[in-house]
């Protein structure tokens, strides 16, 4: 299986890293990037292609993984499920757009492709899934994260709330932060509350999800390590897509 990747940033690198190191058991065999160079740059390191458009990556790849923007989500993966071709997103924020999300499912089921969403930098979201064939009474997200991750330069060690609301106004405050906020809601089908807070005390970004239903309840606290590359982006959410491709080839599937 051949994947194309769309965004060559931080999480691209990762991927591109574990691929040298043995740990990623698919083919990476092109890059696209609005930056030429940037495409070019992580292709050579592997000896992949380095797509000149969206149309060229479309053509040659069974798989596309975006890792650019919620924009890109908007206005690349419509063509890409067009095509019938599968397509992991992992600017799930575009997702909370109900009727952008129902118009990629219909495509997507016309043209007989598949939608795949990382869990990314949070914890839990096998048993929020399960919890949804009950009834689910509440779910809640509270985010601390570094200032500096957030684009704040905070004096003193007083943490601030920085938002608190919902996801989908999050996802639209934040779009390159709170994507797990996305997929929270989107597994448990509410529209999850969230609170970000800028915490100068705290070097990593922490994730902590409160979920109550008829199953019970649960608490989990997810402490991530930022992307040397983008301190926006944690870690966990790129080994968390390079999981799920390894899981898309393996015989044995372990979670839901």
């Amino acid at each position: 299986m051949k994947i194309g990747i769309m965004g060559c940033g931080s999480i691209a690198k990762t991927l591109v890293n574990f691929k040298l190191n043995g740990k990623l058991n698919v083919d990476l065999a092109y890059f696209y990037d609005l930056n030429m160079g940037n495409a070019k740059t992580l292709a050579q390191k592997i000896n992949a292609q380095a797509s000149d458009s969206l149309e060229n990556l479309i053509e040659n790849s069974d798989l596309i993984l975006e890792c650019a923007s919620q924009g890109a989500v908007r206005n690349s993966v419509p063509q890409i499920l067009e095509s019938g071709k599968n397509v992991v997103i992992m600017s799930v924020g575009a997702l909370l757009d109900e009727e952008f999300r129902l118009n990629l499912e219909s495509i997507a089921k016309q043209n007989d492709a598949k939608i795949y969403l990382p869990t990314g930098a949070i914890t839990g979201i096998d048993t929020v899934k399960a919890a949804k064939l009950g009834e689910i009474e509440s779910v809640a997200l509270i985010t601390r994260k570094p200032p500096l991750s957030l684009g704040l330069e905070l004096e003193g060690d007083e943490e601030i709330i920085v938002f608190e609301g919902k996801a989908s106004e999050a996802v639209t405050k934040f779009p390159k932060n709170i994507n797990v906020s996305s997929t929270l809601s989107l597994a448990s089908g509410m529209d999850a509350d969230v609170k970000i807070i800028a915490d100068p005390k705290i070097s990593r970004n922490t994730h902590e999800i409160h979920l109550k239903g008829t199953f019970g309840e649960l608490v989990t606290i997810t402490s991530n390590i930022s992307s040397p590359d983008n301190p926006k982006t944690s870690l966990l959410a790129a080994y968390s897509a390079a999981g799920l491709l390894n899981k898309l080839s393996e015989t044995i599937q372990i979670g839901t």
